[in-house]
């Protein structure tokens, strides 16, 4: 026992210098990457720069107290206050966090955030006891390290928590806008759940909807309004790519299979497994809107910039590949500050694009001429972003972004989208149980007002769609069906399309 009291608090010690050591070390070797993964910090963003040099010079000093035996009782003090701030810190990340950001180097990076916690409670607990082994036979010590340890653990915790609640990049949660919410726009109706949390819609018609799945990417999955499966197919594609993100959408009897890494489109007939290579090599995209048969809305990437634009994708043209590059408006760098979602509104023959990081949505027709522009009620103007680019060419943001809008949908005349950002005087208690909807009449341009959906076993808003009588939302893996009310459902307006010709005249 005694030789055990000797080696155990050795055995810890050099545990540690090789940690700490490896730590350092590859946190240098990819430097750049670690000062920007910790600007993305909601807790370390403020103080990014200070940190990343700061850890790993205490990493250093650490590793070479603990080497040297006389001086092995001040580096486990030392690391014991290292591994507490860095316990303290990943607590506050998965519990207060709305995002979780790596900052880690090296073999660490690949554990989970909850592996990463547990991990650093069992070595915070052999650093103890290591210290109490050294001091076992010697009570006014055992005692004075009680004291001491107890102070570390406090003080480490107290730092981080400072540092959460003064960090001048926290994302905000208030702006200076007031919403309207409407009053009992839905009623749940019913719901379904789901085999798996990564379904999203890929469309819908008179009479079903229509699920894919990021999992199984090839399947569709139609339910009807009375919430019943009806059927589940799993479309054959060509094999011999090299996808990475396939993707369904479905529109006018037809189901369209595209993976934008790579330039390929599969149409087919809803109800059917076959499918026909209708385009490739035309066009590199990042997301796709079906406008008819042969013409499709894209997001693409230019080069050498790597700026975001609209195209517009004909099979049937001799040009079959138009961008238009003045439609995104670049404030920043021209990605992350023109990131936003696309929607087609087959009713009225409109395509809309929603910037995430400021209040404004483009109307276009479906020749992507822009023809308004609808602003969301928040005050964010011009995108808060920071960016940084890289020593091998890629762009990354250094602090977090504050994002406004995170995704919409629209029906007929109304725009649904889903805010980031909480209005004045709203209740924080029921911001924290929901997910906010701000509704728009584009022909107005005007707010109509905002919707709560509440969220499903604290999971949020994965993704919605909008039919005439329903509204439907998909929470990891439930699926629940919204009846619209009159307070919502008397702003849809059922006016016939115009004609491309039409709009550019009006």
């Amino acid at each position: 026992m005694k030789n055990f009291s000797n080696i155990f608090p050795t055995i810890v010690s050099y545990f540690f210098i090789v940690l700490f050591v490896y730590a350092s070390v590859s946190k240098l070797f990819e430097f750049e990457r670690f000062q920007i993964q910790l600007a993305q910090s909601p807790l370390l963003s403020a103080y990014a720069g200070f940190v990343s040099y700061g850890v790993i010079i205490i990493e250093w000093i650490a590793s070479i107290l603990l080497l040297v035996p006389i001086c092995r009782r001040s580096g486990l003090y030392l690391s014991l206050f290292l591994m507490s701030a860095f316990t303290a810190y990943i607590f506050i990340i998965l519990n207060y966090s709305d995002f979780v950001p790596c900052s880690c180097g090296g073999i660490l990076e690949k554990l989970g955030w909850t592996e990463h916690l547990v991990f650093n409670v069992i070595f915070v607990l052999l650093i103890i006891i290591a210290l109490f082994l050294m001091e076992k036979n010697i009570p006014v010590r055992k005692s004075k390290t009680t004291i001491t340890v107890s102070t570390l653990i406090v003080l480490s915790i107290i730092l981080i928590i400072g540092m959460f609640l003064s960090s001048e990049h926290v994302i905000k949660k208030e702006n200076n806008f007031t919403r309207r919410f409407i009053k009992h726009p839905v009623i749940e109706h019913q719901s379904v759940h789901l085999d798996n949390g990564f379904y999203y819609f890929a469309g819908f018609d008179e009479h079903n909807i229509y699920l894919s799945n990021q999992k199984y990417p090839q399947q569709l999955l139609t339910i009807d309004s009375s919430m019943h499966r009806t059927a589940v197919t799993s479309a054959r594609i060509e094999t011999d790519h090299p996808y990475k993100n396939i993707r369904q959408i479905v529109s006018d009897n037809h189901f369209y299979i595209y993976d934008g890494s790579v330039p390929i489109l599969f149409k087919g007939k809803l109800g059917t497994e076959s499918t026909t290579r209708i385009s490739y090599k035309d066009a590199y995209f990042n997301d796709l809107k079906v406008i008819d048969s042969s013409r499709f809305a894209i997001r693409t990437q230019i080069r050498p910039s790597n700026h975001l634009v609209l195209g517009l994708l004909d099979i049937d043209s001799p040009e079959k590949l138009q961008l238009k590059t003045t439609v995104l408006k670049k404030q920043t760098d021209g990605l992350f500050d023109v990131d936003g979602s696309m929607a087609y509104e087959s009713h009225t023959k409109k395509l809309l694009y929603t910037y995430t990081y400021r209040n404004q949505a483009i109307v276009m027709n479906s020749s992507m001429q822009v023809q308004q522009f609808v602003k969301t009620i928040d005050t964010v103007k011009t995108v808060q972003i920071k960016t940084t680019k890289l020593s091998d060419g890629t762009y990354k943001m250094k602090a977090p972004a504050l994002k406004v809008n995170i995704r919409s949908v629209v029906y007929k005349n109304l725009l649904f989208v889903q805010s980031s950002l909480m209005g004045r005087h709203e209740s924080r208690k029921a911001w924290k149980k929901s997910d906010v909807l701000d509704v728009y009449d584009i022909d107005s341009q005007s707010y109509v007002g905002s919707v709560y959906i509440f969220k499903k076993d604290d999971h949020t808003l994965n993704d919605i769609i909008v039919t005439d009588k329903y509204l439907y939302t998909i929470h990891n893996n439930e699926l629940t069906q919204y009846k619209m009310t009159k307070a919502l459902s008397q702003y849809i307006k059922s006016g016939k399309p115009k004609t491309d010709q039409q709009s550019r005249q009006h």
